[in-house]
């Protein structure tokens, strides 16, 4: 395999040209042998040939991206598909294939003509294909010749590979059905050969069906129709490349590689065909040195020794070279090449003491982008291979180490330039549906999330698995933490982040299994929060979204985000500023990762870095990698100066006590309260309450009674006039758009909380309308959490740690403020409200609810 070993190295000095990334790329292996002979295309003859639709077209997209013009008939995806399984005799089969629409029941078109033309391997909806329609079934057809240098027949065979075919393919040689697979994201081989008909032109035949969101198959963020939303056009058929290779008989299928650095070796386990008897011969090799060799049977674990490792780092990702023989004897029956990086994800204490991710041992911030992966020209697949590699490289242009891939599962040649570059990946499954997966699909959900970790347990880059996103397809709390540790069972080597944005959505809750805790927080850019616990990390999964239009360079002409800004220097302002928070939240809270949304605009989404097209930077991306630097540089595991709150006032009755009985005097203070809107007082918990319509009355005290930036606690008795899906307020401090926090009824969750925006401690189940409750709400800055007592009893706790703003607005009883607007106004009863300027314990709010004030 010399000469093999050979050309990838003259393959990677022509694909080495990189933008300027300040991190070194290993001259490592870069698989690209030379491909036979391209596939013959298909041949039409008489009235077909005839017909307008024979003759493939380009689409014409809304937008276009700087790679759509270079992509034609000849160079559809040319490059080697398989970076880490390399043999050096293939054949592309991408290019113009015969298309059709497919009926239900409809008989295979062998030896028929279709009158339709598709560019494979691009989606049909995508405007590269040049068909740029949705199909819910598909013809797809072309004929090809097998090189008589690869002697099918005479110990060699034929494999045919598909990357993926969205979502339910047949296949067909000659009119022999060979293969079936269900599944839009994962890839399947054929063994082809027992179907060719002597030597000349083959013909192959793929049926696809793609229905999309009307059934429940994973899907990510794809719709049959985009919504001008969050979600996109869907991408149906044949959507990676498609090709061919002669394998002999007994042949190696896959490589299992896994670092261990504890022992300074790499877990390999090269399972084959046919390979019962025969021996696997391991080769690493450092710049063409061997640095380690091993010897085993197929399908077990051989140890390769790596000694003194260089370890793969963002900064320094280097790769070692593998060969991997398979032997009879001493006679080579199938040789393959690949490479490794010596790396190992985990976690570890920081000096504040919280867990937080660490890789070699070492704490890292991850910091990250939400990278979709969608294309205005070619939809899910990339236009070229430089397009693909270009949002990777922009990462590392910014200053990223890391890029959460969204619920969408990519070609392998995007995790081989992950390893290259530098970056840290957290793989997402693939979504179904945002509801409940439907119970009969459930089973096909869990098929091929662990299809997705099998095919691509091997990258250097990959460190995480998230099997869910903010609760879509999720259908019980139990079930989602079972799946988390069937995945923590197939791959321990790696973080199962069970569900990103548990706080958030459609989630169910937090299961508490898996490694990572992960909020999703957009409000005012975010970013989330939580504490780690004792054996998971915590990070922060989403946040930002600022969005800039950009003239001529939007996929519907227009879109929204988050936030909108009026330019490039107001959003690359708000996002500098935004980011130093992730500085607090790691220092303070201890969060180990933060994921801005997101590398580019998608569609109606135009809260990228870039536009949709790639065509423009929508900030100035030196201020970008500046800051983005930092965070990596202070992040690291160093505790924030969180200042100590002063004792506060002693006492049960508080700083400002509002008995309510008739009047809204202050009993404790000098912040009488003014009523607004012309509330009355009625019989109440005790004495005299103010009554509440629930629309438009409330108490403004005139003052902030509370520190918002230190401890303090709101107390009330309440009685509710209804209890249903709309927010109340009891108690709330006003902020500069939205209020430091609400003592509250939380109409999203029916229950009783106390609350920040986005973070909620909850009480454990639903009030009653028509009955008192004594709730109290305190904030501690020292534990950095909110807690909720109903009744005198601890009821709800939540991390809240980030330090919090002096105050800005008034005390307010009967309503709350969000997005600037009064709102969540009280529909029944309040009583009895005390403020204190410090945390109460336990035994003084069980003191004070035994009291009846």
């Amino acid at each position: 395999m010399n000469l093999a070993r050979t050309r990838r190295r003259q393959a990677l000095a022509a694909a080495a040209t990189l933008l300027a990334v300040g991190a070194a790329v290993p001259a490592s292996a870069a698989p690209a042998p030379t491909p036979a002979a391209p596939a013959a295309a298909p041949k039409l003859t008489g009235a077909v040939a005839a017909q307008a639709g024979t003759t493939w077209h380009k689409g014409i997209p809304p937008i276009a991206t700087p790679w759509t013009d270079a992509v034609g008939p000849d160079n559809a995806l040319p490059e080697y598909p398989r970076p880490q399984l390399v043999r050096d005799r293939w054949q592309n089969l991408n290019g113009v294939w015969e298309f059709a629409k497919a009926e239900v029941g409809q008989a295979v078109p062998a030896g028929q003509s279709l009158g339709e033309r598709v560019l494979v391997p691009y989606p049909i909806e995508s405007a590269l294909s040049g068909i740029q329609r949705h199909e819910d079934r598909m013809w797809y057809r072309r004929t090809f010749t097998v090189p008589s240098s690869w002697k099918i027949g005479s110990g060699q065979r034929l494999q045919l590979h598909f990357g993926a075919v969205d979502y339910d393919a047949k296949v067909f040689v000659n009119g022999k059905q060979v293969a079936t697979h269900r599944g839009g994201y994962d890839g399947f081989d054929v063994d082809v050969t027992d179907a060719l008909t002597g030597t000349g032109p083959q013909e192959l035949i793929v049926w696809a069906e793609d229905l999309t969101d009307a059934t429940g198959q994973p899907i990510g963020k794809q719709r049959r129709q985009s919504d001008r939303g969050i979600f996109y056009q869907g991408s149906s058929g044949i959507w990676r490349t498609v090709w061919m290779e002669p394998v002999a008989a007994s042949s190696i299928t896959d490589l299992g590689l896994t670092p261990d650095l504890r022992t300074s070796s790499l877990k390999l386990t090269a399972n084959a065909v046919k390979g019962e008897g025969l021996t696997v011969r391991a080769v690493a090799r450092s710049r063409g040195k061997v640095v380690g060799r091993a010897t085993g049977a197929t399908g077990t674990e051989i140890r390769v020794p790596v000694l003194k490792p260089h370890l793969w780092t963002p900064d320094d990702p280097f790769l070692y070279d593998l060969e991997v023989t398979l032997l009879a004897g001493n006679r080579v029956v199938d040789t393959v090449e690949s490479y490794f990086g010596m790396r190992e994800i985990g976690t570890a204490k920081g000096a504040d003491g919280k867990l937080r991710i660490a890789l070699n041992g070492k704490i890292l911030f991850n910091m990250s982008t939400l990278d979709q992966g969608f294309w205005p020209d070619g939809l899910n697949t990339a236009p070229t291979d430089a397009g693909l590699k270009f949002d990777l490289q922009q990462h590392k242009v910014m200053g990223f180490n890391a890029v959460r891939k969204h619920i969408k599962v990519e070609p392998d040649r995007w995790y081989y330039w992950a390893d290259k570059l530098g970056l840290l990946v957290w793989q997402d499954m693939p979504a179904a549906n945002t509801g409940p997966i439907p119970a009969d699909w459930r089973a096909q959900y869990e098929a091929e999330l662990h299809e997705m970790v099998r095919e691509h347990r091997s990258w250097t880059s990959i460190i995480a698995w998230v099997p869910f996103n903010e609760g879509w397809g999720e259908w019980d709390r139990t079930a989602t933490g079972r799946i988390a540790d069937d995945v923590k069972r197939q791959d321990p080597s790696r973080l199962v982040n069970a569900h990103s944005g548990v706080n958030c959505c459609n989630s169910k809750g937090d299961s508490g299994r898996g490694d990572i805790i992960d909020w999703h927080e957009y409000n005012n850019g975010g970013p989330a929060a939580p504490s780690p616990d004792a054996t998971r990390a915590s990070i922060d999964g989403e946040h930002g979204g600022y969005g800039l239009k950009v003239s001529n360079h939007m996929w519907f002409g227009d879109g929204q985000a988050y936030e909108m800004t009026p330019d490039s220097a107001t959003l690359t302002r708000k996002y500098v500023d935004n980011q130093r928070k992730v500085i607090t939240a790691a220092q303070s809270c201890g969060i180990s990762a933060a994921i801005y949304t997101q590398i580019t605009d998608v569609e109606a989404e135009l809260n990228g870095f870039w536009t949709y097209d790639r065509q423009v930077a929508k900030m100035d991306l030196k201020q970008v990698r500046a800051i983005n630097r930092e965070i990596i540089a202070k992040a690291d595991g160093t505790p924030g100066n969180t200042p100590q709150p002063a004792p506060g006032t002693p006492g049960l009755t508080g700083v400002s006590f509002y008995p309510l009985d008739g009047t809204a005097e202050d009993a404790a203070g000098d912040h009488d309260g003014t009523l607004v809107g012309g509330p009355g007082y009625v019989d109440a918990k005790n004495g005299k309450g103010l009554d509440l319509n629930g629309s438009s009355q409330f108490v403004d005290t005139g003052a902030p009674i509370l520190n918002t930036a230190s401890d303090y606690t709101a107390s009330a008795w309440v009685k509710l006039d209804k209890a249903d899906g709309a927010f109340q307020t009891i108690v709330s401090q006003d902020g500069a758009t939205v209020s430091d926090f609400f003592l509250q009824y939380s109409g999203a969750d029916q229950r009783f909380a106390m609350s920040f925006a986005g973070v909620r401690a909850l009480g454990p189940v639903k009030p009653e309308a028509g009955r008192w409750y004594h709730l109290t709400g305190v904030r501690d800055s020292v534990k950095g959490e909110l807690r909720l007592y109903v009744d005198g009893e601890p009821a709800g706790r939540t991390s809240a740690c980030l330090p919090q703003p002096a105050p800005t607005g008034n005390t307010i009883i009967g309503r709350g403020k969000y997005n600037g607007n009064p709102v969540d106004y009280l529909d029944g009863t309040v009583d009895q409200v005390h403020l204190y300027d410090r945390a109460l314990s336990d035994t003084e709010i069980k003191q004070l609810y035994a009291s009846g004030n």
